[in-house]
C-alpha cells in the first residue's frame, strides 16, 4: 500500500512566547517598555509596516492637543522644543524612534485575524493574515481606541453619489469635490480642526457642532495645572471620575474661536437628520445642498477577531481597569480605560505600567 500524500498546506510555524502585544501605537509601545524592563519574553505585532503607522494616515493639519513635554511615553522624552505642540508627522516619527531606540521585538505586517484559547489549554493562539501563528500565556490588546467608523443611521438618507468621508480617512481638502458646500459633522477637537482646514480653502463650510460642548483654553499653564493636580488621572471608578466621564468631552477654545472667525463657516448646531436633497438638518439651521460630508463622529468597537467571552452586548470589552475575566488577557489604550488620559500619549504609560504589573503577578494560564 502506498504512503498517503503529504498535505500541500503545511501547518504554520508556531512561535512561542510569554506575552503577545497586539498593536504598536502608543499603548502597545508603552506595554513593550514595561515588559522589556521586567525581562519578559514577548512579541509586539502590528498590521502596518512600521510602528505608530496609524498616526501617519490621519489628517495633514493635525497637531497634538498637549505640548511635547506632557506627551512623552515612558523612558524617552520628546526631542526638540518641549513647549511646542507636535504635528502629525512629528508624532509618527517619535513613535518609530521610540520602537527603534528600545529595539523591541516588533513583528510588522502582521494583522491579527484571530485570538483564541489554545486547544491544549495552555494559553492562547494568535493567528495573523500573513500566515503566522503565535502561542502565549498573556495577551495585551493595544489596538487603541475603537477604529471602526461610526456614522448616524440617518446618513443613509443622503444621495448615494454624495462624497462622504469619515475623519479616519480624511487627510486634506483636495480629497473633496472642487466646488460646492461641505459639512463637517461632529463636536470634538478633530471636527474643529478639519472644519478649519476646509474653511481655509475659501469654500462654504457648514459646521454641525453641538453648542453645549464645553470649551477650555489649551496652554502651558493649563497643562502644568492638569499635571500638578493629577486631574486627568482620576479613575473613572471614583465619584469624581464618574462625574467627569458623564460630561461631554471639552474642546480647545482657541480652535473653536479660530473656526468662528471664518466668514465662510456657518454653525448649524448638532446634526439631527439628513435629506435626500443632500442637506443636513442641525438644531439651529439647515445646510444648503452639499457636495460632501466629513463625519467626525467617532468610532465603534469591532473585535470579531477575538474569540473569547469578554465582551458586552454592544461589542465593547468587559474589563476592570483593563483586565478581563480571561486569565492573562488585558486591554490598553481605550478611552476611559481607567481615566481621562487612558487613550492619550501623556497618560497611556501609567495604565501600561499598572496593567503589565498586574498581569505578571497572575499565575500563567495553563
Amino acid at each position: 500500500m502506498s504512503e498517503p500524500a503529504a498535505s500541500v498546506y503545511p501547518t504554520p510555524l508556531l512561535t512561542r512566547t510569554d506575552t503577545i502585544i497586539i498593536g504598536a501605537g502608543q499603548a502597545g509601545l508603552s506595554a513593550a517598555y514595561y515588559l522589556q524592563r521586567s525581562r519578559v519574553d514577548f512579541r509586539l505585532l502590528d498590521a502596518a509596516p512600521t510602528a505608530g503607522a496609524a498616526w501617519e494616515h490621519r489628517y495633514d493639519s493635525l497637531r497634538l492637543f498637549s505640548p511635547a513635554w506632557a506627551s512623552g511615553l515612558p523612558g524617552r522624552p520628546w526631542p526638540g522644543n518641549p513647549l511646542r505642540y507636535p504635528t502629525r508627522d512629528e508624532t509618527t516619527a517619535y513613535l518609530r524612534d521610540y520602537a527603534a531606540y528600545f529595539n523591541f521585538p516588533l513583528e510588522t505586517s502582521q494583522r491579527v485575524t484571530r485570538v483564541a484559547p489554545a486547544p491544549d489549554g495552555t494559553g492562547y493562539i494568535v493567528e495573523t493574515a500573513a500566515g503566522r501563528s503565535f502561542a502565549a500565556s498573556r495577551i495585551i490588546v493595544a489596538t487603541g481606541s475603537y477604529t471602526t467608523p461610526r456614522v448616524p443611521e440617518w446618513a443613509a438618507q443622503l444621495p448615494a453619489a454624495m462624497v462622504q468621508l469619515h475623519s479616519r480617512d480624511y487627510q486634506r481638502p483636495s480629497q473633496l469635490p472642487k466646488t460646492g458646500p461641505v459639512v463637517v459633522v461632529g463636536s470634538g477637537n478633530s471636527a474643529l480642526q478639519i472644519a478649519a482646514d476646509v474653511a481655509a480653502t475659501g469654500r462654504a463650510v457648514f459646521v454641525a457642532f453641538d453648542e453645549k460642548t464645553p470649551a477650555f483654553p489649551n496652554n502651558q499653564l493649563i497643562w502644568a495645572l492638569l499635571t500638578a493636580t493629577g486631574l486627568l488621572g482620576i479613575s473613572r471608578h471614583t465619584a469624581l471620575g464618574r462625574q467627569m466621564r458623564s460630561r461631554p468631552e471639552p474642546v480647545v477654545s482657541g480652535d473653536l474661536a479660530k473656526l468662528r472667525r471664518f466668514a465662510n463657516a456657518q454653525f448649524i448646531g448638532r446634526a439631527e437628520a439628513a435629506s435626500p436633497t443632500g442637506a443636513i438638518q442641525g438644531q439651529r439651521a439647515v445646510s444648503a445642498p452639499l457636495a460632501a460630508v466629513v463625519w467626525a463622529t467617532g468610532y465603534q468597537p469591532d473585535y470579531a477577531w477575538i474569540d473569547l467571552p469578554i465582551f458586552e452586548a454592544d461589542g465593547s470589552p468587559r474589563h476592570q481597569q483593563g483586565l478581563t475575566a480571561a486569565p492573562g488577557v488585558a486591554f490598553l489604550g481605550l478611552e476611559w480605560l481607567d481615566s481621562r488620559r487612558s487613550a492619550l500619549l501623556n497618560g497611556v504609560g501609567a495604565d501600561a505600567r499598572r496593567v503589565v504589573a498586574a498581569l505578571l503577578r497572575m499565575p500563567k494560564f495553563c
